[in-house]
């Protein structure tokens, strides 16, 4: 079905990963448009409850593929075709998304890790923000994340320096949820991956909704978006789970539903 990622899902999470190794798994207008189908087939799939992005090989995503790359390209409407949509079908995916960082990031590469809700990295994964060292503004969302995950001041100074962030400082500064031994990637990300599958995913998707409208909401508004997500997650059969697995002092079973 697909000519430049694969696409698997097992233990109801899915598994989206860049499959041009040879290119450091760098973005084309076909890698752009099967991410977004890709991920909109996950949200549309009742059976999947959480969504992995990685990379085959050694890299995860080293940006746009620059051999593509013309002297009359009009890079704004690149944006508008390519990647805005893909980004917006990540950012409106109501389900938990992990970026299993297994290599460098790098520009757009580093957008898309952004976009996620977590980010998993390998010990020898990387973050470049490569843009500046041709010229170029972040783009793909890296601007409207990167400010939200490290703050304002680190942000330019990530942005305008373009230096390369190792994945322990990508840890200290707050961009990596937790960085993976190589010999324990495939095990962790796995792990990981699977202990949200297993999670309310209602409440999930209310909490990552709430928590994007807050950046842009009154105290008062942010409180009222609390009494209707919890009136809509008390409903839920996982709830209902929660709540007898407290009394009966075992571990919850959550179904999603």
């Amino acid at each position: 079905m697909y000519e430049t990622i694969k696409y698997r899902t097992v233990n109801q999470v899915a598994w989206i990963a860049i499959n041009r190794p040879d290119k450091l798994n760098a973005f084309t207008e076909q890698v752009n448009k099967e991410i977004q189908h890709a991920v909109r087939k996950a949200s549309r799939d009742s059976d999947v409850r959480c969504l992995v992005i990685t990379g085959e090989g050694r890299a995860f995503c080293s940006g746009e593929d620059l051999g593509g790359v013309t002297d009359e390209m009009d890079h704004g409407e690149v944006l508008r075709k390519r990647y805005n949509p893909m980004v917006l079908e990540i950012h409106q995916c109501e389900k938990p998304i992990v970026a299993a960082v297994n290599g460098v990031a790098a520009g757009a590469g580093m957008s898309l890790a952004l976009a996620c809700d977590f980010r998993l990295l390998s010990e020898k994964a990387s973050f470049i923000e490569a843009f500046i060292h041709v010229g170029l503004v972040p783009d793909a969302g890296n601007l409207y994340y990167l400010p939200k995950l490290i703050g304002h001041a680190k942000a330019l100074e990530l942005a305008i320096l373009g230096e390369k962030i190792s994945a322990q400082t990508a840890k200290e500064l707050g961009l990596a949820t937790k960085v993976v031994p190589l010999d324990r990637w495939d095990e962790e990300v796995t792990a990981f991956s699977e202990k949200l599958a297993a999670m309310p995913t209602t409440a999930i998707a209310l909490i990552k909704k709430n928590v994007k409208a807050s950046w842009n909401v009154s105290v008062e508004a942010s409180l009222e978006n609390d009494a209707q997500a919890q009136r809509i997650a008390g409903q839920t059969i996982d709830h209902k789970e929660g709540v007898r697995a407290f009394i009966e002092k075992r571990k919850p079973v959550f179904i999603g539903k």
